[in-house]
């Protein structure tokens, strides 16, 4: 009889659990490098959307372009000039691409998103669709990203708008309409993009007068999230919060919520101060 070399089954499952064992510590590690390589992507996106945004102002005589998304969830997907109210005159900066379901998931087809984001006044200054999206942004969503309330945004929010403008306490305008009066504080310290995720109506909304989120908190990369600011660079946000993190990463986060903690309260008056430069309360 000829002898045959090769494994016994002991040696066989050896080093299947030595493969397992290497895959469970390299995975992980893989995992962290792919999310990074998407955060960069999202955040090189919402620079050059705030960059368009800045052009905008630049050709316009300094207004900002109306913040809001409009909302008209069965129409054709249009984005048409308000006739009266803050923004008459002002194109929606994207137009009806959210569903009339979107706090439970509800999404408008994929075609009629792209038109929305065709037909609104900021599309001739960011051509590309591509650029509205986060690369970890929910399937069939296809804009990702919302203008922060203070921005030429809606005007609803308690404190901020006095009916003809946004108010002004001290040096600092709360809700503002052209980019000049982005000045106490500096345009870095004011949000114009967030990485909403599943998107809402009008723009991205969190109280002024009140220790109380409005939209939800959106946890996007990791434990945090990315931001654009008005003089053009973007950022990383990490939560501090565990509240903050666990009921933004809910598939249906609830609206009107209030923190709990002091970690969870600095997250959100780091996001209130972000949006209009200063506390409300």
């Amino acid at each position: 009889m000829t002898r045959r070399n090769g494994f016994t089954l002991i040696e066989l499952l050896v080093v299947i659990a030595i493969i397992a064992l290497l895959m469970a510590i390299l995975m992980p590690t893989l995992n962290r490098a792919r999310e990074q390589g998407r955060r960069a992507v999202c955040l090189n996106h919402m620079k050059s959307l705030t960059l368009c945004w800045i052009m905008y102002a630049d050709e316009n005589d300094d207004r900002l372009v109306n913040g809001e998304a409009y909302w008209a969830p069965t129409a054709d997907p249009v984005a048409p000039v308000p006739t009266s109210g803050p923004h008459r005159g002002e194109r929606y900066w994207v137009g009806n691409d959210c569903a009339s379901g979107f706090g439970q998931g509800e999404q408008r087809p994929l075609e009629v998103q792209i038109e929305a984001i065709r037909a609104g006044a900021l599309f001739p200054y960011a051509k590309d669709e591509k650029v509205y999206r986060c690369p970890t942004g929910i399937r069939g969503e296809m804009r990702t990203y919302s203008t922060a309330y203070g921005m030429n945004g809606c005007f609803d929010a308690a404190g901020t708008f006095n009916g003809t403008a946004g108010v002004r306490v001290g040096r600092t305008v709360l809700m503002v309409k052209r980019r000049s009066e982005i000045s106490v504080p500096a345009p870095a310290y004011r949000l114009v993009f967030v990485d909403e995720g599943r998107i809402s109506p009008d723009s991205y909304a969190v109280h002024y007068m009140i220790p109380q989120w409005w939209d939800p908190p959106f946890v996007r990369h990791a434990d945090g999230t990315n931001v654009a600011f008005a003089d053009g660079h973007s950022a990383y946000w990490k939560y501090t919060g565990k509240e903050t993190i666990e009921v933004g990463k809910q598939v249906n986060p609830p609206y009107n919520y209030s923190p709990t903690t002091d970690a969870g309260l600095e997250d959100l008056q780091k996001m209130q101060i972000a949006t209009w430069g200063r506390l409300g309360y």
